[in-house]
């Protein structure tokens, strides 16, 4: 049993240990060497993998997901799914997290469709100034407006008989959704300042890490355009959520970042040491994988030898993480301290992540809390009034 528990305290948790005796009382224990914490699930045979895939009517692995690295269960229906919608002319609404990549997978959605051989534009909508949105996305006339010096294609033409990728599409504001909805249901676009349209011939992948139908609840977003997107849906878990996938991961992304810097000067092949791989596994990710490849690069420059070491990436990781646990656990005893204000803040914190992460789905919100059932989630909400308890009677 003692073996079992220096395992999951090095290994896992990252715990002090103490052992207690009548002859010396309690006192730390010392353990000097670290355990790689890489508790990853067998892979099966790639024939057995192939054969598991028909019996559950799932289409053959496409080489153009090959970039999208994983091997847990939930990331192979995402990816299972999208294979499929590859093969539909469809709109595809892209949901999740920042960082979980949703770009990737509209990628290669295109890679894998009818339209390979046609553009692939990608457009951040959020990036898009608002006085410029409509010109950018739709074109425009010499002379339309005010510096408008030349006639300009937008990116709904320049992406025809290919794929439109619109990244971030919650933040387009309510007067340019319109003139989308236009284009999502006529096929076609008028340059400000014409007086005639344009057909079109554009396939839309969509993305965004906005709840859309609690964005349409409030007024934000119009709830014709979210129909016209929403045609075939792809929800991409968190990190957190991915058991087995980030060993994978960090190995896989290190070994690219590796390769990338092999022409730069003083360039040394780095490695991970045990502890540094265990402070990797025991953190969080709230920025997915697009953080966990920006701490392995700059832990990689910054560690002077070939050796990444823990001390290496709790330096990265302190400069991105938030003070939200320094907060909770080091808050200051006495006056004004409240454990019960305490702990119904983190209990609303979870609360409104479970029922943003489930989508207001309370029978799923309730397994990603832990809790018994849905019956217990809904008396947790009563109790503690999130900001988003879900509409009322949804399972």
């Amino acid at each position: 049993m003692a073996a079992v528990w220096v395992l999951l305290a090095k290994a896992k948790y990252g715990a002090d240990l103490i052992e207690s005796s009548r002859e010396h009382g309690v006192r730390p224990v010392v353990v000097p060497f670290d355990l790689a914490a890489e508790f990853v699930p067998v892979g099966t045979k790639e024939a057995d993998e192939a054969l598991a895939r028909l019996a559950q009517g799932l289409p053959p692995a496409a080489p153009e997901f090959a970039n999208i690295i994983y091997r847990c269960g939930a990331m192979k229906r995402v990816v299972a799914m999208a294979q499929r919608l590859a093969q539909r002319d469809l709109p595809v609404l892209i949901q999740g997290e920042s960082g979980t990549g949703k770009e990737l997978f509209a990628r290669a959605i295109h890679a894998s469709s009818k339209r390979k051989d046609a553009p692939f534009i990608a457009v951040n909508c959020g990036a898009i100034p608002l006085e410029l949105i409509d010109s950018e996305l739709f074109g425009h006339e010499k002379g339309a407006f005010t510096g408008a010096h030349t006639t300009r294609v937008g990116h709904f033409e320049a992406a025809d008989r290919g794929t439109l990728f619109l990244d971030e599409i919650g933040e387009l504001p309510l007067s340019s959704q319109v003139r989308l909805l236009r284009a999502l249901q006529e096929h076609e676009v008028t340059r400000l300042g014409a007086s005639k349209s344009r057909k079109i011939d554009v396939r839309i992948v969509a993305a965004t890490n906005r709840v859309l139908p609690e964005e349409v609840r409030v007024g934000r977003f119009r709830e014709d355009v979210f129909h016209r997107i929403a045609v075939g849906i792809l929800v991409l878990p968190p990190l957190r959520a991915r058991e087995g996938d980030l060993n994978l991961l960090i190995d896989t992304l290190l070994e690219q970042i590796n390769r990338e810097a092999t022409s730069q000067p003083g360039f040394m092949h780095k490695n991970l040491s045990v502890g540094a791989r265990n402070l990797l596994l025991r953190h969080a990710w709230p920025g997915n994988v697009r953080e966990l490849h920006n701490a392995l690069l700059r832990a990689s420059i910054w560690a002077p030898g070939e050796e990444i070491g823990t001390e290496d990436v709790a330096e990265v990781l302190s400069l991105t993480s938030s003070s939200t646990d320094d907060t909770i656990l080091g808050a200051a005893l006495g006056d004004g301290f409240s454990l019960p204000d305490l702990m119904a803040e983190v209990a609303r914190h979870y609360l409104d992540r479970a029922m943003d992460q489930s989508h207001g789905n309370k029978t799923e919100a309730a397994k990603l809390l832990g809790l018994g059932s849905y019956q217990t989630l809904t008396n947790w909400l009563l109790k503690y009034q999130p900001k988003k308890p879900g509409t009322d009677g949804a399972k």
